[in-house]
């Protein structure tokens, strides 16, 4: 689940139902910043790093203090529940995140020295900058450098919590596979137009469901064998699909098929995704 799914009523819901979860937490979190500070240094050692991911990780089981009001009862229950906390460090994503807090603390000095400030920015503008005007000198805008370190100590983090999964980089690839879910309702959506069902029997939409979950299929394993193939950084797979689709193919009753010309790219292609070209 996402960052936003997280709160300790929805965390201590779920134990009470003893669901197995993982969870994308906040690097801000209390917990987590306790955590973090005793694992920082070692993180980025290379023993941690995994190059399939290009990124660092580490796990701590912790304790979490499970509540449950028992209205029966007439009381709460508190008591200690195991979970592991997954940490993860990311050179990529730090560099992306300084970059973001960059342009937004040259956004927001320059809206303090032409006085064109945002009601929104009140907190960002007392947390980076000390600003002193003068009738003489005008506004002097001073950038408060410890916050901005402090900022900046986090970057590159990121977190999640389970209580089932206790390996790192088993729970950021089950995390990540969410997004197969996801793509797989707008593949059905906009690339197998099924926005709409377009029948006007059970019957036949109970064929048509069947057709477009074949469909899903294939095309989810095309996605696999691409994504295996390193066929991704070339080629988008409407892009792969549009080179494959320039080959010709002639029919005849009682004869087997024929192809036109095959160029060597889209012999590569097919030989890349694991099938033998057509001869």
């Amino acid at each position: 689940m996402d960052r936003g799914f997280y709160s300790e009523a929805n965390v201590n819901a779920m134990l009470g139902a003893h669901l197995k979860f993982l969870m994308g937490v906040k690097v801000s979190l209390l917990f987590v910043q306790e955590v973090l500070a005793t694992v920082r240094d070692e993180m980025r050692n290379f023993d941690h790093y995994h190059p399939d991911h290009d990124l660092y990780s580490c796990s701590r089981m912790i304790a979490w203090e499970y509540k449950q009001d028992r209205p029966y009862k007439g009381d709460t229950l508190e008591e200690e529940r195991r979970m592991y906390l997954h940490l993860y460090f990311s050179a990529e994503k730090a560099l992306e995140d300084e970059r973001v807090l960059n342009s937004k603390l040259i956004a927001w000095k320059a809206e303090l020295e032409t006085g064109k400030t945002n009601t929104a920015n009140e907190k960002s503008y007392a947390r980076y900058f000390t600003v002193k005007a003068s009738p003489a000198r005008g506004i002097k805008v001073t950038v408060k450098q410890k916050a901005i370190e402090q900022a900046k100590k986090n970057y590159g983090f990121f977190a999640m919590i389970s209580n089932d999964i206790k390996d790192p980089i088993q729970a950021l690839e089950r995390y990540r596979n969410k997004d197969l879910i996801e793509k797989a309702f707008d593949n059905l959506k906009e690339r197998l137009s099924f926005s709409r069902t377009f029948v006007s029997s059970e019957k036949s939409l109970d064929g048509k469901l069947f057709v477009e979950f074949i469909a899903l299929i294939i095309m989810s394993d095309i996605k696999r064998r691409m994504r295996c193939s390193s066929l991704l950084k070339k080629y988008t797979m409407q892009e792969m699909l549009d080179h494959i689709d320039l080959i010709e193919c002639f029919e005849q009753k009682g004869k087997a098929p024929r192809y036109g010309e095959i160029i060597k790219k889209q012999s590569d292609i097919f030989e890349a995704l694991g099938f033998p070209p057509p001869t």
